[in-house]
């Protein structure tokens, strides 16, 4: 059997799409391993990326040229309105679309297509060749157009309904589609009003995908118990009334001043005035983000609990990429979701409390608290067997079943 995985992101530094990608690739050899598995990766820059380390039977890459020419982008902007497509999306879609027609579908059994950000240029470019989408399992990391991710704020346009429109080809095309959420692949399946099911195939991580490198040295705990947030405070994720939840259980349990420390590595627009909020406070620290591999460390190494944000809109359908990646780490895992989330469907309720309930938050946090003083070191399983290889491999027999259908 031969397989052929196409991505857009396999870069090692950490991105979300990189990780789960990445990983994707080392667990499918791994469920597979007498398979013969290629990776085709058609990369936005020039870095190393430590191929050898995903393990595939053969890796190419090939680097595709994001500089939008001059003219086009001129012509776009008169362009757009009045055709509803933007020519700027087009022009990098027929990049991907320039690599996508190379290759001959009929070599192998199985193909994957990966996209990454927000506009699902590679996919969209697989209409370039449709010998190949048509044997193809595409899979959907995010709503698609964007104005129906649920932590965007963009209008609906034009523009959008076009992308929805052209998307819909693909879907209609492909020969499976998969998500890693539940709740997405029902959405997608709603939104592009398709009879093909939509599969779920979970995010993996695996550590052995990027270089284990311990020369650096990572952020001392200097509490008994250490909570932790690392990642992006914006797109509708917000601290602030975790933040006023932990000030308060501070002031109402004063031997937590001495036993506990929140440590917050965040980017984003509100950074500011969470420094503000917290600079009174000796057991809250506010670092820069660190590298991928780092904050892996630190959270591995030295923290208790580990905070997961989802985003403040009604209902959250994906699944975060870091939910396997502190899977992985056997710890504590309290998320702040909305009523409507893949993860609640996937933790048990003491370790999920709604993003916009200071006291839930306060009252359940207070209780992981004495448990981690508790039950220290002890190893937690969150997610059960969800990230289980067993159960990756179950999932991607599914796929190929319906796949095998066909």
């Amino acid at each position: 059997m031969k397989i052929l995985v196409i991505c857009q992101d396999l870069r090692n530094t950490g991105t979300s799409e990189g990780i789960v990608s990445r990983s994707f690739i080392y667990r499918l050899k791994e469920a597979y391993p007498d398979f013969n598995l290629e990776v085709l990766y058609l990369k936005c820059d020039e870095n190393e990326n430590q191929s050898e380390l995903l393990q595939a039977n053969r890796y190419k890459e090939v680097l595709i040229n994001r500089s939008l020419p001059l003219y086009i982008n001129w012509i776009n902007r008169i362009a757009w309105r009045i055709t509803g497509t933007s020519l700027n999306d087009r022009y990098f879609e027929k990049q991907y679309g320039k690599e996508l027609k190379k290759v001959d579908a009929s070599k192998y059994n199985y193909i994957f297509l990966r996209s990454s950000g927000l506009n699902y240029e590679l996919i969209l470019g697989a209409l370039e060749n449709l010998p190949l989408l048509q044997k193809s399992i595409v899979n959907f990391h995010d709503p698609f157009p964007v104005y129906w991710d649920t932590g965007s704020q963009t209008a609906l346009t034009n523009l959008e309904l076009q992308r929805l429109k052209r998307m819909q080809r693909v879907v209609n095309t492909a020969a499976v589609c998969i998500s890693p959420s539940k709740l997405l692949s029902q959405d997608l399946e709603f939104l592009y009003g398709t009879k093909k099911p939509f599969l779920t195939v979970p995010h993996q991580f695996s550590e052995k995908v990027f270089d284990q490198d311990d020369k650096f040295e990572i952020r001392p705990t200097e509490k008994k118990i250490s909570i932790s947030y690392h990642g992006a405070v914006q797109f509708g994720r917000s601290l602030d009334l975790f933040l006023d939840a932990y000030l308060e259980l501070l002031e109402e349990f004063p031997l937590w001043k001495e036993d506990t420390e929140l440590v917050l590595r965040i980017k984003g627009p509100s950074v500011e005035g969470l420094i503000k909020k917290s600079q009174e406070s000796f057991n809250i620290k506010i670092l820069e983000i660190a590298s991928f591999y780092i904050s892996y460390r630190e959270q591995k190494e030295q923290d208790d609990i580990l905070l997961i944000l989802e985003n403040s809109s009604p209902h959250s359908n994906i699944l975060p990429g870091k939910a396997p990646v502190l899977s992985s780490l056997q710890k504590t895992i309290f998320a702040l979701s909305p009523k409507r989330s893949e993860l609640r469907g996937l933790m048990d309720k003491k370790y999920v409390a709604a993003f916009n309930d200071k006291t839930e938050i306060k009252l359940k946090l207070a209780n992981l608290i004495n448990e981690a003083l508790i039950r220290k070191d002890q190893k937690v399983d969150i997610f059960k067997d969800y990230f289980d290889l067993s159960e990756f491999k179950k999932s991607l027999d599914t796929v190929r079943e319906a796949f095998d259908k066909l």
